[in-house]
């Protein structure tokens, strides 16, 4: 929960006083792959993320470790030896949202993000795909996209190079409040 805090006040102070401004405090992200042997599966419901309504500017942050599996002993590898997430806590993306829709109507909008996003230290810019829903003043975001292993420097030994795809789908999912000073 600080991490959460402290992200959100940061990124309040940057966009204080406007009337567009958005947070989400739970946003769900998972993410999928699939081989023969074995299909990794998880999911973490402490993503944070701010959303500028007036100018586009879209940042998320997800804490690694928050990203829960099946198996426990699936999770500790993930954690301890392809993301290191002691070393890499995080996974986020800093970018903005091209031609934002007016949130004011209700509706269902295909978006276009361009920005930075980085997991396990290594950051790439990446035009990510996504729908603003609109319903009686609430504003959703979904968006599901793919990240490959090697991008990002996640090395797959080969001893389980048949357990762990190259690409991992994720999905993120996140319901807004108008943030109020």
């Amino acid at each position: 929960m600080k991490f959460t805090g402290i992200f959100l006040l940061a990124w309040m102070s940057i966009f204080q006083a406007r009337q567009g401004v958005f947070v989400c405090k739970n946003a769900h992200v998972s993410i999928f792959s699939s081989t023969p042997i074995e299909d990794i599966d998880a999911s973490s419901i402490k993503a944070v993320s701010v959303f500028n309504a007036d100018n586009g500017d879209l940042e998320f942050s997800l804490p690694v470790r928050s990203l829960h599996f099946p198996k426990s002993l699936m999770e500790e590898h993930f954690n301890e030896n392809y993301i290191e997430s002691d070393k890499f806590p995080k996974a986020t993306f800093k970018g903005k949202i091209l031609s934002p829709p007016d949130v004011s109507k209700d509706g269902t909008y295909p978006v276009n993000a361009i920005g930075d996003f980085q997991i396990h230290g290594i950051t790439r810019n990446r035009t990510i795909t996504g729908t603003i829903i609109v319903v009686n003043g609430v504003v959703t975001l979904n968006s599901e996209f793919t990240v490959k292993c090697a991008d990002h420097h996640i090395d797959i030994p080969q001893i389980v190079f048949h357990n762990i795809a190259e690409s991992i789908r994720v999905r993120v999912s996140g319901t807004y409040s108008l943030f109020k000073n």
